[in-house]
């Protein structure tokens, strides 16, 4: 994982998720991104929450559950696409576009075949340099 080049600019806890989520530790990411996110204010509040989201969708996939997954991206989208293409060191364009991706290829498989989607498509928080 590449470390931001302010490392000032993301809340600690919020580091600690983003490390979390990119070890694909998706549940285990939602205690610090939701510390980070109650502790900050907008526009970082609404980073972190999308950023948990996201990573909840993910979660959601590997447990089968379709609906939950969807209702997580959409929560996700909601909070991320307001900001800019980057903030306080994260390439929200990059997150934006990989979680579209996914839930994209979701969509295609349906709920029956969610177990068919190809985790491969799941790529990390990218941090900027």
């Amino acid at each position: 994982m590449s470390t931001p080049s302010k490392a000032d600019t993301l809340h600690p806890e919020a580091l600690k998720g983003i490390e979390l989520f990119n070890l694909g530790e998706y549940y285990k990411a939602h205690d610090p991104l939701e510390l980070a996110w109650m502790k900050t204010r907008s526009p970082e509040r609404d980073l972190y929450q999308g950023i948990l989201q996201i990573g909840l969708a993910y979660y959601q996939i590997s447990r089968g559950n379709y609906r939950g997954a969807l209702k997580m991206f959409k929560r996700g989208q909601r909070n991320l696409d307001p900001l800019g293409k980057s903030q306080s060191g994260v390439d929200i364009a990059k997150l934006r576009e990989d979680a579209r991706t996914v839930e994209k290829a979701l969509r295609l498989l349906g709920p029956n075949k969610i177990s068919e989607l190809d985790m491969g498509l799941i790529k990390e928080v990218a941090l900027t340099k």
